[in-house]
């Protein structure tokens, strides 16, 4: 089962779309990207799951426009899939203090009135 947000679009050329994945007791997070910037840039995958539990992956998108998967490690899920949610997010090359923050995404949100 996939959990994603929408496809988001930065003015300097970056595009992603986060999800949090299930399967057999598993849950993962994925983002989809494309990187039309020109540049190299670093990418933080965020998978939070319930009780503060958090796996992060470091991605470097390379500086080309073609799409890309960025994938946590699969860890144990309770078998709900809302629970956890994902963000990533992906600044420019350079000392990381004065890298801006290029985009913010994320999957969807848990809604409590889903069973």
């Amino acid at each position: 089962m996939a959990r994603c947000g929408p496809e988001l679009v930065a003015p300097e050329g970056v595009e992603a779309q986060t999800c949090v994945l299930t399967r057999d007791g598993e849950a993962w997070a994925r983002v989809y990207y494309r990187n039309a910037t020109g540049e190299e840039l670093r990418s933080v995958l965020t998978l939070m799951g319930p009780g503060g539990r958090t796996v992060e992956l470091h991605c470097e998108p390379a500086a080309h426009d073609e799409p890309g998967i960025c994938e946590t490690p699969r860890v144990p899920s309770s078998g709900a899939p809302r629970p956890a949610t994902a963000v990533a997010e992906f600044v420019g090359a350079g000392p990381v203090d004065e890298s801006p923050l290029l985009l913010r995404a994320g999957s969807e949100r848990p809604s409590a009135a889903k069973n």
